[in-house]
């Protein structure tokens, strides 16, 4: 279900991706096509994903979809790609979201927010957009079943992976926190406290709540920063696009803050080997693993 683009991972750090249009297009329904080109879908999915992706125009527009049988047949609003980027982007996906849940079966809620997450996160690696508007959506809770947690066994085995000192450090901070992804994700260099193992959560100065880590954490998150004071604690590996938020810049490296697709990628393709059934575990199973330790 990912496009082919996003097999990258095994590529040395530093290394883009694959070749990048030269330009982005100027409207979000062509995005939306050269999204689907490049996907690995058959006919059926791709069907489905476009359904799910032009449903979310009229909520970037701050509209609401037509519901019923009218809602496949209906000309979607233009929109110019941009608004992706716009400080109101995030509150209108939630909002329509929320809206959509009301009325929808969760399972075709999630899936069609799952699409636009996959959506989104290729079209930031082509560079043509900065920011995610999906950051900080959550999947709605419903008829599917929980994700189990990873068993101990499993969880000592993923720390054996041989994998980048930055990948190590996320996914100890995860377990050790418990926190949401996109809270760690979320973490700046300079509220790190490293002597006390704690950081605030959330943008608001005193955060919301508070992550905790474990000392052996803390030093593999001093490692990762290496002197670092300033901007997002994880990286990607290249360079933000000129578009992007500074917020979500090293002011030192000029690198981006990683994405929650990103990481669920490269944790997806690192577990593949772990997995009997060869999908690999997802975060939130690491995440659940981990509260499931602190609450035990």
């Amino acid at each position: 279900m990912r496009p082919r683009r996003e097999t990258a991972i095994a590529q040395r750090p530093g290394t883009p991706p694959g070749p990048r249009p030269v330009a982005a297009p100027v409207e979000y329904a062509v995005a939306v096509d050269r999204y689907l080109a490049d996907a690995t879908l058959g006919e059926a999915s791709r069907r489905v994903y476009r359904i799910s992706l032009t449903g979310w125009a009229w909520a970037l527009v701050g509209q609401r979809a037509p519901r019923g049988t009218g809602r496949r047949g209906a000309a979607p609003p233009v929109v110019p790609l941009a608004l992706l980027d716009g400080a109101e982007a995030g509150h209108r996906l939630a909002a329509a979201l929320a809206d959509r849940g009301a009325k929808a079966d969760p399972r075709t809620v999630n899936r069609e927010l799952s699409a636009l997450r996959s959506a989104v996160g290729w079209w930031q690696d082509q560079g043509w957009i900065s920011g995610d508007p999906t950051a900080g959506l959550r999947h709605l809770p419903g008829q599917a079943a929980p994700v189990p947690a990873l068993t101990g066994g499993q969880v000592a085995d993923l720390f054996r992976v041989q994998a980048t000192l930055r990948e190590h450090a996320f996914w100890r901070l995860l377990y050790d926190s418990g926190a949401h992804v996109d809270e760690v994700l979320g973490l700046d260099a300079w509220r790190l406290d490293l002597v006390h193992g704690t950081a605030p959560a959330g943008r608001q100065p005193r955060g919301s709540h508070w992550i905790r880590w474990r000392a052996s954490t803390g030093e593999l998150l001093g490692l990762l920063l290496a002197g670092r004071s300033a901007g997002p604690v994880f990286l990607t590996d290249r360079k933000a696009p000129a578009r992007a938020a500074r917020a979500d810049v090293c002011p030192f490296t000029g690198r981006a803050r990683m994405s929650y697709r990103r990481a669920a990628e490269i944790f997806g393709t690192a577990t593949r080997p772990l997995d009997p059934a060869g999908r690999g575990w997802t975060l939130g199973q690491l995440r659940q693993a981990g509260l499931e330790a602190r609450t035990g």
